[in-house]
């Protein structure tokens, strides 16, 4: 398992490198190149460049089967981002798998659990929830900075947190749960029990376009300030499987989020270096009205 483990080091090196323009390109480079240059064009886009690059590595699980060993592995990436006279650091924690034959690295891919994100068929009945003047925007904020990489042992927890995560940071912006225990109406979690729509995307998103939770939807991301919310259907096929909240926008009003399940801190809003990324995406845009 050691040469396995300095093979996976090698592996986050050579990406660390590319990501601040170091361009070291080794064996394994072929199972990261996509990856990286999607990366890179990602940041030429806005006109940005990481300055430095840190990853920090650790092997969660590996199994043997014959000659083959898989191994799960996560992945702590820092970026120290410059855009003009803007700087930010964006984290990202990766979940990615690699597949050994013998000693040689054969398959290496970060996971996409959006795709086994459940979708709500239940009809969402929706109370119509009065905020005005309840939300703070820095307390959720705050929030999402607090807990992005960790889970809050108040709440429950789940495999595919993203949107558990963005119900906690608009609750604790002072925004009030409703329609316990209806798990069908309203938007709550209590005694160990919760609605569709504190926990599912796709029942989220129905929430929020219903006007829940003091939600407006505008045309674009450029509109939205820190604590509104983005909706991501990244297949296109109108169940959304992701959501993210706003805490701080870069050089060209655009917004930085941060997210769970793909925990990720001031992460560009467009997730086009994700692997959940297609062409076929399709954003909602929220803003939640003070």
């Amino acid at each position: 398992m050691k040469t396995k483990r300095y093979i996976l080091q090698l592996l986050t090196e050579a990406r660390v490198a590319s990501y601040a323009n170091g361009e070291i390109r080794n064996d394994f480079w072929t199972l990261i190149e996509d990856q990286c240059e999607r990366k890179k064009a990602s940041l030429e886009k806005r006109g940005a460049m990481i300055v430095k690059c840190q990853a920090k590595g650790a092997v969660s699980s590996y199994r043997e089967e014959g000659e083959e060993t898989f191994v799960e592995y996560n992945v702590h990436l820092k970026s120290f981002i410059k855009q003009g006279d803007f700087f930010y650091m964006e984290e990202n924690v990766e979940k990615r798998s690699a597949q050994f034959f013998k000693d040689t690295l054969v398959k290496d891919e970060e996971h996409n659990p959006f795709i086994k994100d459940t979708k709500s068929k239940a009809d969402l009945k929706f109370e119509e929830v009065d905020i005005r003047g309840t939300y703070n925007r820095l307390q959720a904020v705050q929030y999402a900075e607090l807990w992005w990489q960790e889970r809050n042992p108040q709440y429950h927890t789940f495999e595919v947190n993203c949107t558990n995560y963005i119900s906690q940071c608009l609750h604790e912006g002072g925004i009030s749960m409703r329609g316990y225990p209806n798990r069908s109406k309203g938007w709550w979690m209590q005694n160990d029990s919760w609605s569709y729509s504190w926990s599912v995307a796709n029942a989220f998103h129905r929430l929020l376009k219903s006007g829940g939770l003091g939600a407006k939807e505008v045309g674009s991301a450029q509109q939205l300030i820190p604590g509104d919310v983005i909706c991501y259907d990244f297949e296109g096929d109108r169940k959304w499987n992701h959501t993210t909240i706003v805490v701080n926008r870069d050089l060209n009003g655009m917004p930085l989020v941060n997210a769970n399940t793909y925990d990720s801190r001031m992460r560009y809003w467009d997730y086009k270096d994700s692997t959940a990324y297609t062409p076929n995406i399709k954003y909602a845009f929220f803003h939640i009205n003070p």
